[in-house]
């Protein structure tokens, strides 16, 4: 971003109104919040914009003045110092802390627009859910949980999914941090409670239980993963009515798991180094026990980003999404979002393997030969 400054309570370039397409509104500047702008103002497939210019809400007026100098003319800074501002938006794209989710949300809902969400505490993804009434008495979508982990995790089950006769089986991994937001919620998942699907219930273990070795895509590989407080079972469970089992791990370490009950008084450096997310699915086709493996590595601040953005003017644009409240696995058809992820640069890696008696227990490695870059197009 190059050139703008804040006046007041906002300022908007010359240009934001030669632009055409959706109006987003982006209320959140923080890592992930500032990576969505920047991909929000790039070109579509067609080499056009993809969007009306963008708004960038902050309740810190220095973070503001600070994006100003290095921001293009078709950003407009509103601050939320004193008191939120209107958002007149076709799509509110949330990126606050996810305790700070649900009332934007539903304000947003109420002025008539779409909503996505990047938060991935399960309690504050509950709440984001249970505005499913509200997004269906105005006609719109809330998109829950729309980032690295859940979200872009959540897309590749589904395109996986359709992979099998039937999904009994849904493992997700994931290793790293997008920033120091998500770095302290990391920790607080850690020390929480752990959630399973097994059989049509919910099974609650000790966070940093249920240790396995996960294999992750080069250079991370090999890493011990740990049930943690987090999203993904109850989406993927509510998404595959069939499921028998559901789980969601961290990678951690000894220092991790030393550290884990205390605060997090210094964070991270501004961005995380690059981290990966491993998605796994197990169930029948033709009568054979099959095994998909997908991966992907990237810094998880770009991820969250990318996949916030692509779904923000997949529903500005008229994407087929219902009115409700939803997660991302419950998409009929994850393939047109998972292409212009890839178009973007967040790229999966796929394996594929069958058995014929039992399946390799969840978290067992790929053999590298199989390993192939690229989500392709189911048959």
């Amino acid at each position: 971003m190059t050139g703008s400054g804040v006046n007041g309570s906002g300022v908007t370039g010359p240009a934001a109104s030669e632009r055409r397409g959706v109006r987003v509104t982006v209320v959140g500047a923080g890592i992930v919040g500032v990576r969505a702008a920047r991909e929000l103002l790039g070109a579509g497939p067609d080499g056009r914009p993809t969007t009306a210019g963008v708004t960038l809400v902050s309740r810190r007026p220095d973070r503001l003045e600070e994006l100003a100098r290095t921001s293009t003319n078709e950003v407009t800074f509103l601050s939320a110092e004193t008191g939120e501002p209107d958002l007149d938006a076709d799509v509110v794209l949330v990126a606050r802390e996810s305790s700070a989710q649900v009332a934007v949300a539903e304000r947003a809902l109420r002025s008539g627009a779409h909503v996505v969400c990047t938060g991935d505490d399960p309690d504050d993804v509950r709440a984001l859910l249970g505005l499913d009434a509200v997004a269906r008495a105005v006609g719109r979508t809330i998109v829950v949980g729309a980032a690295m982990s859940p979200g872009l995790t959540c897309l590749l089950a589904r395109h996986g999914a359709a992979l099998f006769d039937v999904v009994e089986e849904i493992h997700v991994a994931r290793q790293g941090a997008g920033g120091p937001g998500c770095a302290r919620q990391r920790r607080r998942a850690l020390r929480g409670t752990g959630t399973e699907w097994r059989d049509g219930e919910f099974v609650r273990r000790a966070g940093f239980s249920g240790r396995e070795l996960c294999w992750f895509p080069d250079p991370i590989g090999g890493r011990d993963a740990y049930l943690a407080d987090l999203a993904e079972p109850e989406l993927l469970a509510a998404a595959f009515p069939g499921l028998r089992r559901a789980s969601s791990r961290l990678a951690a370490t000894r220092r991790d798991r030393f550290l884990v009950p205390f605060p997090m008084l210094i964070g991270p450096p501004v961005e995380g180094a690059p981290g990966a997310v491993r998605v796994e699915l197990r169930g029948r086709r033709d009568g054979r026990r099959v095994d998909v493996v997908y991966g992907v590595l990237d810094r998880p601040s770009v991820a969250a980003a990318a996949t916030a953005a692509v779904v923000s003017l997949h529903l500005g644009g008229g994407g087929a999404l219902p009115a409700g409240a939803m997660g991302l696995a419950s998409v009929d058809d994850p393939l047109p979002l998972l292409r212009e992820l890839a178009r973007r640069g967040v790229r999966a890696a796929t394996f594929e393997g069958a058995s014929g008696g039992a399946a390799d227990p969840p978290g067992s490695a790929p053999s590298a030969g199989n390993l192939s870059e690229g989500v392709q197009d189911r048959g």
